[in-house]
């Protein structure tokens, strides 16, 4: 895991310098890099598409902007960040004096040292974000102002990846990838959903693994707009975001509230004993409203470190390559892994001999015990699962009620299956 975490980490890094947005080279540059690890498909949207109440708007792409001051000398510099421009910003050239700058200009004064993160996509505006104290330093005088962007008919990028499974029902992940320069939000969700993606494809899961990679909001929109008929498919979905922070885990429920997702993340995390938080439902955050918009209410959940507006870095420069960690990153992804285990073993199942207790010594299921360590507690597992077999009882139902561990009832589940006593 040490490893694992160092390669998502360096991930991070390399995906991290590029100017990303709802549209552009820039999130095309970032699947290239992302296709480097796994196979995409990728899906360009024309500009004017009508999506559910949306439409694509134009595509947004930037090679250059700053200001200069009376030397030529580049107060504020793209180059070397791209936080530095307002998101979407229109294509500016002119030359003002500081105090009609100023009203383009955005800062935090509560954290001079940082840059913040700020868009306009649906209002034609333009702007510069900067650190207070480079504001502060800035004389009175005029000043050269330029962005050179364009805002022009084009497409929408997103992508797909698909881990085959024994069944059509499909599992969707799904991480935005429209933010600039920001690390944990969220160049850390989509190296962990990255590396997921490879583990699953290792082996063939029971459920289909469907990897969405998408601009926040009118991405997940595009995307639900254009697979109507396969949303009827998707069983559970996770969203992944803000994964690679210090902070503990933290699940948000889908609006159901109590979908297989949102029983099988609490399970584990409670289960590991690892400090966590779980928040019920609200309509704002990250693309889980989308997918669990009353349209859809599919079971999607958010699984992310501290959440999001809840670490003063967030939407800031200081949200960098420093402030997450391989082994948060990690974790994360140990976690994804545990909850797609326990997701995909999970069945509900009929005990075929209901009345009184089937004797399992005369079908050898208590000499398959033989040698194991917790054969005691396989054989208490055995007996509660054909306790609860009942047709409307799962064997998350069974862990938690015995208290035994997932993988115990599993296993037994599945040697009562073998010798004929259950059926899914």
């Amino acid at each position: 895991m040490t490893t694992v975490g160092e390669e998502m980490h360096a991930l991070v890094e390399r995906l991290y310098p590029l100017c990303r947005s709802i549209t552009g080279d820039g999130v095309r540059a970032t699947l290239d890099i992302v296709g480097e690890h796994l196979p995409l498909q990728v899906h360009e949207v024309p500009t004017g598409t009508r999506v559910l109440d949306w439409t694509v708007p134009q595509e947004w792409n930037i090679r250059d902007a700053y200001i200069a001051d009376a030397s030529g000398r580049r107060v504020v510099d793209f180059a070397a960040s791209s936080l530095h421009v307002l998101g979407y910003s229109v294509p500016v050239a002119a030359t003002m004096p500081l105090a009609e700058l100023r009203d383009h200009l955005h800062t935090l004064p509560d954290r001079p040292s940082w840059v913040p993160y700020r868009t306009s996509y649906y209002t034609p505006e333009w702007g510069f974000c900067l650190s207070q104290e480079t504001l502060d330093a800035m004389p009175d005088g005029d000043y050269e102002v330029r962005i050179d962007s364009t805002l022009a008919d084009g497409h929408l990028t997103y992508a797909e990846h698909v881990v085959p499974g024994q069944v059509p029902e499909e599992v969707i992940v799904s991480c935005h990838i429209c933010h600039p320069s920001l690390a944990n939000d969220n160049m850390a969700g989509v190296a962990v959903a990255a590396f997921l993606a490879k583990e699953l494809a290792e082996r063939t899961p029971y459920y289909t693994y469907r990897f969405v990679f998408a601009p926040g909001t009118i991405g997940a929109i595009t995307w639900l707009a254009r697979n109507a008929e396969r949303v009827q498919r998707v069983e559970h979905g996770l969203v992944l975001a803000c994964a690679g922070d210090p902070g503990r885990l933290t699940y948000k429920r889908s609006r159901r509230g109590d979908a297989d997702i949102d029983r099988v993340v609490r399970h584990v995390l409670t289960a590991s004993e690892r400090p966590h938080r779980i928040d019920e439902f609200t309509p704002y955050g990250y693309d889980e409203r989308q997918y669990c918009s009353p349209g859809f209410n599919l079971g999607v959940g958010s699984l992310s470190r501290t959440p999001y507006a809840a670490y003063p870095e967030y939407h800031t420069s200081a949200d960098n390559p420093d402030f997450v960690s391989p082994e948060a990153m990690a974790d994360t992804l140990a976690v994804c892994r545990e909850v797609f285990a326990v997701l995909d073993r999970n069945r509900r199942y009929q005990n075929l001999s209901p009345y009184g207790e089937p004797q399992l010594g005369r079908r050898g299921l208590y000499d398959s015990l033989g040698g194991r360590s917790d054969a005691k507690q396989a054989q208490m597992a055995m007996l509660w699962v054909l306790s609860m077999s009942d047709g409307e009882h799962d064997l998350l139902d069974v862990a938690e009620r015995s208290g035994l561990p997932f993988d115990t009832v599993a296993d037994a589940a599945d040697a009562l299956r073998d010798a004929g006593l259950i059926k899914a």
